[in-house]
């Protein structure tokens, strides 16, 4: 079947994250293609259509005067060949899984146009979604390099956290530079600071970032995303990571973060739990790490969220020579039952002067 949508830079790209993770090598007008055809998905839909894509729409789209390339249409025709063959790995919770991007391209010389059809292994990460994000597909038309693009769309996805924190190699892997780059010297000044630059001037994001070092090694990279607002005029394009349907809802944005929380735990805490503790750290995965390794040397803990809770709030730190040995009392604490207060913090036993817990009772996050 047909898509009759022309290309609209207003269009929306909207991908499951677990396609925004995955790993895969495309060049520049490579990704560009597949997120131009990505634009004309409605997620809405429950089977892929037939897009067709008008080389003088898509060369309108990225600013190329068809006067003075007139071999454009041949250079579409050979970059969405050569896409048949290129195949994605999607990072599943169970192990990798691998397809390839299309599975079919009609080319209609004498009308100007080429029709695609996304390979049926991918219906899941574009049709019906739940954990997602979206953006305009004019927001990355202006950038230059695959790793721009590439590394907008995991920014994006955390927009509205505010922070994304990479391991190293994680980052180089992502990037498809796995094998480049061994001095971090020369990775900071081709990718990082490339791509910053071009992301910062070009789209609706804005980016810094900082060294995580262990000893005098860089292990990781931490970013710092929040909206462009030279760019960004339009409320709607934050990053929406949901839970359930494709939704706005307040309470379902966290989604990830959340079950990245309840993966740290060897308790079995619920996702309202969670995001308590979520919330109590502002968003910082490390410091709810660091509380919980405290926890697991600390016996006599009756209610584990709440005392998560206050250890974030009262910075609790391990005291030299208890690493294996801990004493509840070792720590500062106040001297209320934690079993109680995570009542509280969860709006099960609300006070006058604790309602803590309010603004979770309309969610449905479990």
């Amino acid at each position: 079947m047909e898509n009759k949508l022309m290309l609209n830079k207003e269009s929306w790209i909207c991908k499951d994250n677990r396609l925004i993770n995955a790993s895969y090598k495309l060049n520049l007008g490579e990704l560009k293609l597949i997120l131009a055809i990505s634009s004309m998905v409605n997620p809405l839909d429950k089977e892929f259509k037939d897009y067709i894509i008008s080389i003088k729409d898509f060369a309108k789209l990225l600013d190329v005067n068809l006067s003075t390339n007139k071999n454009f249409y041949s250079r579409i025709k050979r970059a969405s060949g050569l896409l048949l063959s290129k195949r994605v790995t999607i990072h599943e919770s169970d192990g990798d899984f691998q397809t390839v991007w299309l599975s079919g391209i009609k080319y209609y010389d004498n009308e100007g146009k080429v029709a695609v059809s996304f390979h049926p292994r991918l219906i899941e990460y574009y049709l019906q979604l739940q954990q997602y994000t979206k953006y305009r597909l004019k927001n990355i038309t202006d950038l230059n390099s695959e790793y721009s693009l590439k590394l907008y769309e995991i920014l994006k996805q955390y927009e509205k956290v505010g922070e994304r924190i990479y391991d190293l190699e994680e980052l180089k892997k992502f990037l498809g530079i796995e094998n480049q780059y061994n001095r971090y010297y020369n990775l900071k000044k081709r990718i990082l600071l490339v791509t910053q630059k071009e992301i910062n001037e070009k789209t609706d994001i804005f980016f810094e970032f900082e060294e995580i070092k262990e000893g005098r090694s860089i292990k990781a990279i931490r970013f710092y995303i929040k909206a462009n607002k030279t760019k960004n005029k339009a409320i709607e394009e934050v990053c929406v990571t949901l839970e359930g349907k494709c939704t706005n809802e307040e309470e379902k944005r966290f989604t990830e973060l959340i079950n990245g929380v309840k993966s740290i735990f060897k308790e079995n805490i619920s996702g309202l739990q969670a995001k308590s503790i979520l919330d109590t750290a502002k968003g910082n995965i490390n410091i709810i790490k660091e509380k919980y390794e405290i926890a697991k040397v600390t016996p006599g803990i009756k209610g584990i969220v709440g005392w998560m809770c206050d250890a974030i709030k009262r910075d609790y730190q391990q005291l030299k020579g208890k690493a294996q040995n801990g004493s509840f009392n070792d720590y500062e604490q106040r001297s209320y039952d934690f079993d109680k207060l995570e009542r509280r913090l969860l709006g099960w036993d609300k006070t006058k002067e604790d309602d803590v817990g309010e603004k979770y009772q309309q969610g449905t996050i479990e």
